[in-house]
Parts: structure tokens; sequence; C-alpha cells
């Protein structure tokens, strides 16, 4: 973005992450790519070929096909299932599976596992094949798209699949560029083409591309097309959008190719008739492909924290399970061993069986790591996303822009956020730029534009003193310096219903070349080497002998132009950091100009200085040698350009400077105030110089003025000095040296990664000690870095919001990222995790959904946990009265159904919709925020009380029924106290229980969240009715044991009687019970066949016992 105040992007430093995909691409350029035009058996010679597996070879030049799908019908259930059991949780319960399937082990039904495991990967599968259904069908439709091909001598209608590198092609308003093209020629003058970039970066401005002058002059008729044969060298295949090398050679000579001559795959025609031009990359090898990777996945402090807490589950449940598979193996040798009626016949030793107990109750204990919790989050996290993309308090009706969460994994996180990070302009500005002042000749200005038929009627200036001055034309500055500004640019224009329209590359630019507009200096046209200008109503053409272009190491641009008369001349527009070192000794002004830049800074205008200089024909002519040598080299282009643009660009005469205003956008004020009063640091990162810490911006809260408490911080090496000094000192005199004398430039490098990382740490807290922090002059780079150290030494959740590409680094570094809408493209939204349209709504997106989002959640793990707990934990206390034989206390479909229907739909709708309070009060009262920060409401204090609350209510669930029916007797004879009436009795208690418990938590209730409630007690007594029914034993009867009628009393107590001949009751868990006591309670109480015990045989008598007790 030319002479944007982001865009000051220093030398990146060697070895840095960023320069490393340049250094790769500077080292594949001396191999080169190389396309031979019309020639399709080029890309198939032996040199070209690429082994892919074993001994197979194939072209390295890609077809253009393209396949974005993971699966198809073969691979799909494979691949999908490899992918999912990559998760631990998965994992564990596969596991668990196979454990339950080896008879010697399992203590429960295979299906009670497998159905939650089941339900879990199908419903993940399912959102996996609709996916990849999805990208099948975009897939189908982009590869079947038509495009005309040159083949043969003439142009053919081809599917896109089809087309391959080295092919011509034709493209036609409207059309979609099918791979990475080279442009050739066009129906418009000078062969320009005007491309939408939608689809690529996001933004909605057309960018306009130039074929070469030998190609437009020679390629326009289909013959001319067809003998064409130009051998292109050019970078190998990558994923940089901003850039392109390359060499034409063609007809015995060379022509340089960059980013202006290539239209990219994701752009569409627009405003162009008809374009011809060169595949040079196709299908995976576009530069949209290769920007296709896998992005950073960011975790969450709750997704960290959950998965220790699942591991201390796990560690838990194996003491458990050691300490019970112990209790078994000591119960067998001192009880088990003795009872006659309990011998299965094994020959097995105590050790082994408490071997197999181990196992056994890892099955049975398995539920304390919850299957369902992952996919439940995901779906309350699926559920707050929405919410936010349905807010309409966050919609911007003016660009019909709605709030937009890009990511479902970072809801949470919003209700923890502590520094954020901010861009300045375009994210705290309008980025809507009006000239407001300038300096010239050492006066500082700053309309009624009737006498001006060109003039933008929206277009405001206070002074008329500056237009006096251009009307009288007796002040050759002036005019030399409107005249710069309708022609050092790259500003397209088109002609709309009589009116100019400019096509600017940056709102700077565009507000630069209006300003002259005004001021009778307009811009009326561009070709490939000329400028057509009106001076003052007087038209003028202008030869562009160069144009050195602007980029963010560079900080300024030149154009070369020949006058008419035939003098040539240098116009530079630029920083004053790097324009300043160019003034020639002999140049006025300097001083003063200065001086205004300073003032327009503090008044928080945007800054750019412009100059000249006369050039004689020999020093150009020796130049331009130096300059077209540079312009084809392809090794290190860059560089070679940059060293021959330094060879002109010097000795320059300064003119003046210019000042730009960009507003606050609305609301700014207030969001600031709201976040500081929640305990939000915010620093700002921006390109603007260091005048920028006197500017207040109006950030008025009320009646106070915030930002006048504001620090501010620089990075300047003295910050740091006299600390480094002394530490320095204090480590050679435990050497025994001397230490030599620094000065604040040795200072500037740290001599080791010791005193790195301490100046490091020193930066940060000195930074952190201020209520609000502006770091100017940084580069992107650097913005990420500032990012970076916070939460390296603070520990802290960061949050970075921009609206530029420069701030996608940063965005990309912070734990949420922010992108704004707004004039410099959609690149900083498309790398965000959330997005919206002012930057006013940032309160709302932490104050009421991040901590909405963050109670909610809380709340439900912490109940999450309780009631698995509460649920798991009966099974522990009824093992010391079971043998420690891995008994399950509940029935086994009651196991299988409890976290998926009887206990998971009211804590969903917890985690989906409750509120401690609105949305109003959650924004007048930010300190409401500060428990999220804190951490307070999910930790390991939370959830402890949580594991010692399941605790206790697993005691109370399990002995006070075990208490009720101990020795109960009914006024039949019958003891109702059998296995089944406990279990259900227990199970029944534990719904009521949880189900109450939900009830209890819930702070804001709705008629969804009293439906769930009911529905789910419901839902259980309905499925309880039907597996405990006589009906559904008779037809599976190894299923369903459990037979018989029931009735239920308004409490909610499960009351179950057998009135048949067979009764039996399960004599487990009696081991304090001497055998004389067991056998009598046996022979008192149960009648098998009609035989009575007593008159039976005694072996007989032990035979039926014991087959009894092996099948219960």
């Amino acid at each position: 973005m030319p002479y944007s105040d982001d865009e000051t992007d220093d030398e990146l430093d060697p070895g840095s992450d960023e320069e490393r995909p340049q250094v790769e691409e500077a080292r594949s350029t001396e191999s080169g790519w190389r396309v031979k035009a019309n020639d399709r058996a080029f890309c198939n010679l032996p040199e070209f070929q690429k082994k892919y597996f074993l001994c197979l070879k194939k072209s390295k030049y890609a077809g253009n096909g393209i396949k974005t799908y993971k699966y198809n019908a073969l691979t799909f259930i494979p691949l999908n299932l490899f992918e999912q059991f990559k998760r631990a949780a998965n994992l564990y319960f596969l596991a668990l599976l196979i454990l339950q399937i080896i008879p010697e082990i399992t203590t429960l039904p295979w299906y009670t596992t497998l159905v939650p495991l089941v339900l879990v990967l199908g419903i993940t599968a399912i959102k996996d094949l609709v996916d990849d259904l999805a990208r099948h069908r975009m897939d189908n439709e982009i590869n079947n798209r038509k495009c005309e091909v040159l083949l043969d001598g003439r142009f053919q209608v081809s599917k896109w699949m089809n087309i391959h590198v080295g092919d011509v092609v034709r493209l036609k308003k409207n059309d979609h560029i099918p791979a990475d093209i080279l442009l050739l020629s066009s129906s418009n003058p000078n062969s320009l083409c005007y491309v939408e970039t939608a689809e690529l970066d996001g933004e909605t401005n057309l960018k306009f591309k130039m074929g070469l002058k030998a190609t437009d002059e020679r390629l326009q008729e289909e013959h001319q097309l067809a003998q064409f044969d130009a051998m292109i060298v050019c970078e190998e295949p990558n994923n940089r959008l901003d850039k392109f090398t390359g060499t034409m050679r063609w007809r015995k000579d060379q022509f340089p190719l960059d980013l202006d001559n290539m239209m990219l795959r994701g752009c569409r025609i627009r405003n162009t008739d008809a374009c011809h031009g060169l595949v040079i990359f196709a299908g995976a090898d576009t530069k949209i492909m290769r920007n296709g990777g896998k992005t950073r996945f960011k975790r969450t402090k709750i997704d960290e924290l959950m998965n220790y807490m699942v591991y201390t589950i796990f560690v838990i449940l194996v003491l458990l399970c050691a300490g019970l598979a112990i209790g078994n193996t000591f119960w067998y040798e001192a009880v088990g061993r003795k009872a006659w009626y309990l011998n299965d016949g094994k020959d097995q030793t105590a050790s082994y069986r408490g071997f197999l107990s181990f196992w056994g109750y890892i099955i049975v204990l398995n539920t304390m790591v919850p299957i369902s919790l992952y996919v439940s989050v995901e779906v309350i996290r699926l559920g707050q996303s929405k919410f936010i993309n349905w807010d309409l308090q966050m919609y911007y009706q003016e660009k019909d822009t709605p709030a937009k969460a890009r990511t479902t994994t970072l809801n949470e996180q919003l209700g923890q956020i502590e520094y954020i990070f901010s861009d300045k302009t375009g994210t705290l500005t309008q980025n809507i730029m009006a000239f407001k002042k300038c300096t010239i000749n050492n006066i500082q200005h700053g309309l009624d534009f009737t006498w001006n038929k060109y003039a933008d009627k929206k277009f405001e200036y206070l002074d008329h003193t500056l237009v006096a001055c251009i009307q009288s034309k007796k002040d050759k500055d002036t005019l030399e310096f409107f005249k710069l500004l309708s022609l050092c640019h790259t500003v397209m224009v088109e002609q709309k219903e009589d009116e100019l329209v400019y096509q600017a590359a940056s709102p700077d630019e565009g507000a630069l070349v209006t300003a002259a507009r005004n001021f009778g200096f307009v811009f009326l046209s561009r070709t490939q080497d000329t400028i057509t200008i009106s001076e003052m109503d007087q038209e003028m053409t202008y030869e562009m002998l160069a144009l050195l272009d602007f980029n963010s190491d560079r900080k300024r641009m030149s154009i070369i132009l020949r006058f008419p008369d035939g003098r040539i001349r240098l116009y530079c527009k630029g920083a004053d950091t790097v324009i300043y070192e160019r003034l020639s000794p002999n140049s006025k002004h300097k001083e003063v100009t200065q001086t205004a830049l300073d003032i327009f800074a503090n008044e928080t205008l945007r800054t750019l200085c412009l100059c000249y200089k006369d050039i004689s024909k020999k020093e150009f002519d020796a130049w331009a040698k130096k300059h077209k040598a540079a312009s084809v080299a392809m090794g290190n282009r860059e560089a070679a350009l940059d060293r021959v643009y330094e060879q002109i660009e010097s000795n320059l005469m300064m003119i003046g400077a210019t000042a730009i205003e960009d507003k606050l956008q609305d609301g700014v004020p207030e969001t600031i105030a709201k976040l500081a009063k929640a305990d939000i640091k915010i620093w700002v990162l921006t390109g603007d110089k260091k005048g920028m810490r006197e500017k207040r911006y109006n950030l008025r809260g009320g009646q106070s003025l915030w930002w006048e408490s504001l620090w501010s911080v620089h990075l300047y090496n003295e910050i740091l000095y006299e600390k480094k000094k002394k530490r320095r000192r204090l480590r050679l005199k435990r050497l025994g040296k001397r230490p030599a004398s620094t000065t604040p430039q040795d200072a500037a490098q740290p001599i080791d990664d010791w005193e790195k990382e301490t100046r490091q740490v020193d930066f940060v807290n000195m930074a952190c000690e201020c209520e609000a922090v502006i770091c100017c002059r940084v580069t992107p780079k650097q913005k990420a870095n500032v990012v970076s150290l916070v939460k390296k030494y603070k520990k802290a959740v960061t949050l970075s919001i921009g609206d530029g590409a420069n701030d996608v680094n940063m965005i990309k570094t912070a734990d949420i990222g922010v992108g704004i809408s707004g004039q410099e493209g959609m690149q900083a939204v498309m790398s965000s995790d959330y997005a919206f349209a002012q930057f006013r709504y940032l309160e709302r997106l932490l104050l009421v959904h991040g901590r909405w989002s963050y109670i909610r959640m809380c709340k439900f793990l912490r109940y999450f946990f309780y009631k698995n707990f509460a649920f798991t934990l009966v099974h522990f206390w009824y093992s010391f009265f079971s043998g420690f034989s891995a008994q399950v206390a509940y029935e086994d479909w009651f196991i299988t159904l409890y976290n998926v229907m009887y206990s998971s739909l009211p804590v969903l709708l917890v985690g989906l919709l409750d509120q401690d309070v609105n949305d109003k009060l959650s924004r007048k009262f930010p300190k409401l925020y500060l428990p999220g920060q804190q951490g307070a409401l999910f930790n390991y204090k939370n959830f402890f009380i949580s594991l010692f609350h399941g605790i206790f209510t697993s005691l109370v669930i399990f002995f006070i029924p075990y208490g009720a029916f101990l020795q109960t007797m009914g006024q039949d004879g019958e003891a109702p106290s059998d296995y089944q009436s406990l279990a259900v009795v227990m199970a029944s208690s534990l719904i009521f229980t949880v189900n109450m418990q939900i009830s209890l938590e819930t702070s804001y209730w709705t008629f969804v969240n009293c439906f769930a409630v009911l529905c789910s007690i419901a839902i259980y007594f309905g499925i309880m009715f039907d597996i405990h029914s006589a009906g559904i034993h008779v037809i599976f009867p190894s299923t369903f044991t459990f037979t018989g009628e029931f009735c239920l009393n308004i409490c909610g107590v499960f009351i179950s009687e057998y009135r048949r001949r067979l009764r039996w009751i399960t004599p487990t868990g009696l081991e304090n019970l001497s055998l004389e006591k067991r056998t009598k309670n046996l022979r008192g109480t149960y009648i098998f066949l009609n035989e009575d015990f007593s008159d039976a045989v005694p072996q007989r008598r032990k035979e039926l016992i014991t087959s009894k007790t092996k099948s219960i």
C-alpha cells in the first residue's frame, strides 16, 4: 500500500522466518522455471521429469485440474477413522472396546462403549463428509469451466482442466482467470486490463495489469498469437502474491517481467472486452493454490486446562482401579477362595484375579473420562459463534457488513483478554484521507473551487491564500509542488458520465492526486510510456522514462519524466526519514520543512516530503543501461534494482511536504475507555513517526480525556542503555576485567542470547508499567515481535486487531486475531479469527459475547465433571460390597444412555444460553470482565470442588438406598432388596439429583431450559419402563435380564417387586456375613424349581447354588 503509514517494513534480519522464503525463491530462479509458448511437448521433455513414486516419473509442470477434496468413495471410511483415532480420547475408548471383547476381563456389554463411540465418530464423520462433498462439487464446477485456448492455429473452447502450461488463452469481460497468466495484449489501449481480486485477497477495488509494449503491438491477431514462440524464464512456483520475477526472451531480445504483467488465478476480468495471455503456472502451481496451506491452530487456555484435567482424571482412574484390584486380591485370598458356592472351576491365583479385576474396573469406571465432553464442547462453541454472526448490534449497515466468527474454537478466550494490540490507520481511524495542509517555500498552508471545472465537490480546504498563489502563477515552487502530485503516482483514471474517477492503490495516493486535481493540476490519462495532465486548463503530455516504484524498504517512489521541452526531471515523494538522507547540500527549506512536519505530526496528520532532481541526458543514458541490466537479472533482482535506484535518487531538491488527515472512527474513545475500565491494556503499534506521541485523537469518554494519561514508549537504544551498562560492569567485575567504553550505538546489538533476552524482559516490564503504550515506526515483523514478547514473558492472553495486509503477521501471532473490513482490502479479515467493520464493535465482542462464552463454558465444564464423578463413583462404593469383583452398580443400558440422553441436553443448553446479567449491564459495568482475566471460574480449584461434590453425591446416592434396603422384609415375608431394585433406585436418584443440580446452576431460565430438564427425566423413566418390561425380556432374554412391573411415587422413588415363581436375589457383597448365615438366608428366602433346599441332597444344593451364582 504505497505511502501508508503502516508500510514501513525495515530490512529483515538475516535468517529470519520472513526472509527464508525469499532466499529459497532467489535460489530457485537461478535454475529457472521455463515455459515455451504454444509448445505443450516442451513441458514433457526428460529434463523436466521428476520421480513421484518409486521409479515412476511425471512432469514437474502441474495440470490445470485442481483437487481440494480429501476423500473419495473408497478412502472415506478408512482415512476418516484414521484421522479421528489420532485423537487421544477416541483411541482410549477404542482400547476400552477391545478390552470389553475379552471374556475374562469384560464386566460390561460391548455396546455400552460402542454406542457412545459410534455416535461421536458418526457425528464427526458426517460433518467431514458434508464438508468434503462441498469440496467435490466446487472442484467439479471449477475444473469444468470453459475457456478459449489456442490449439492448431485457432481458438477452441476447452475445459479448465485441459489447459496446460505454455497455452495461449483468450479471456473476455467478466471471465474468471483459469491459471496464472502472462498478459500479452488486450482490447484496451496500451494493453491495459482491469481485474477484480476479491477471490484472491478480498479486495473489491479494481487493479490494472499491463502487457509489454512489444507483445501489445505484435500479438493482437489470432495468426500472430499462433506464431508466438517466446521462452519465459521465471521464478519457481511459490506463494508470494505480491511478487513475480521473470524474463521473456523473444526475437533476440529480453524483456523484464513483474507482477504488473501477471494475471493470477482467482481474479476476474473487468472493464476489458478481451485479452490474451500465456499460461505460466497451472493448477496446484498457481499462487492461490500455493496459499491454500494449513493455518496455525490456536488453542484456548481452557482447552489446555481441560486436557490437563482429563489427564488428571485418567491418573485418578488408574489409581482407583489399582486400589480396587489390590482389594480384590486380598478379598479372594481371605473370603472368595473359601466360599464353595463362588467356585468357578478356574485354577487362578488371587494375584491373577486381581490383575483381571484391574482391567475390569478400567472398563467399569471409564465414564470418569467422558467421551461426549469434546463433542459437547464443539456444539457449544458452534452455537456461540452463530450468536456472534447473528448479532445485529455488530452489523454495519453502511457497507452491509455483519460480524463474522471465522473460527469456532476461541469464543471463551474472548472473555480472558488482557492485552489488545491495535493498528492505528484504518483500525482506530477511518482510513479516508483528506488533504488538509502543506508547506511550500517556507510557508504553511492550511476554498472556493468554482474556477476549476474538474474540482471534486467533496473536497474541503480552508486556505484561500494558496488558491490565490496558484491562480497568479507567480510562485514556481507552488506550481511544481502540485505538478509533482499529479505526475508521481500509479493511479489509473476512468471517465464515467463526464466525470473523472480515480482508481488508487491506497487512500493516501488517491487523496494527493485529488488535491492536485482541485488545485488545477488534473491527471487525465496514462499509457505505458506517457502521462497526460491538465495544468491550469492547459493539457500537457510527459514521456515516462522510468518508474521507481514504492516498497516497504524504500519508503518512497520516484518517476523520471521527459518534459515537452526535452528536459529530464526526477520527481520523488516519500517519508521524511528517507528523503532527508538523500537531499542535496544546496537544498533549501530543510529546517523549516522539518519544523512543519513536526507540527503536522502533532496534529495527527500523515506527512510526505516532495522533492525533485534535474538529470542530464548523458547521466540518464548511463543510468538507463544499468537499470535495464538490473531489470532482467534473474537472481536478486530486487536488490539489484534498489542499488540502481539509490544511484539516481540522490542530491534531491526539497519542494515541500503534504499533510493528510485520517479521521477517527465513531465510538473509538468510548470503546477504549470501557476496555480500560475492564483492566484491558491497549497498545497501539503503528508505522507513524514518533511525533504521534503528542496525538490526542480526541479520545473523550464522557467528560474525561482518557488519552491524556497516556504514556508513550519508543524503541530507542538509549531507553535500556543505562541498565545494560550496569549489568555489563557487574559481569566484567566478576570476571576481573576492565569494562570497555560503550556508546548507545554499541548498545544497539546484544552481545549474546542472555543479553538479548534480558533486554526483552526489560522492555516488556517497562512497557507494562504504563497505562497505555504506543510503539511508533514499527514494521509488520516488529508488530508480531511485540505481541510474542508479551505472550512469552507475561503469559497473558492477547488480542491483535488490524485492517491491512501489514497487520496479518500480528493477527496470526496473537491468541485472538480480529480483522476490520476497511479501506485497505480484506487480507486482515481473511487471516483473522473474528471480523467486523468498526473498532467500536470490539467492546461488545469482548464484554458481552466473550464474557458470556467464558462463563457458559466454565459452568458447563464444572457441571460436566461433577455429573460424571457422581455417576461413576457409585461403582466404587458398590465394590466394597461385591467382593471387588468389578460388578456394575447400574443396569447396562442406563450406563450406555446416561451421558447420551439422560443428562446431556440441560447442561448443553446452559453452555449455549446461560447469562448472569444481560448485555446492557455487561457493558455498563466493565469490572464484571475481571474474573475471566483471572481465570477464576475454571481452574484446578474448581475442578477439585467438582470432584469432591461428585464424591459426596455418589456417597448419598449409594448409601441411602443401600441402608434403606438393608435387612428389609416385605409384608408377604419376602425381601424387596434385590439387585434390580437397588440399581434402579440409585439410577433414579442420580437422574433427579443431577437434573435438579443443573436447575440450581442455571442463572437464565427460558422455556427451552425448563423443557430440557423435564424432558430428560421423562425420557429416563420412559426408557426404564421399556427395558424393564417382561415383553422386551421375552424378545431379548440375554440382553434385557431385568423384568418386572414397576410403579413410581410422586417423589420419584422407584420400587419393584417380583411376583413370580422364580425369584432370585444376588448374594454378592455379603462377605461380612458368615457362610452359615448366607446359607440360612438362601435356604429361608429363595425357592428354585419348587425344591426345598432343606430337603435336597447336599451335593445337589451345592451345584445349584454354584451354578446360579455364576449366572448372576
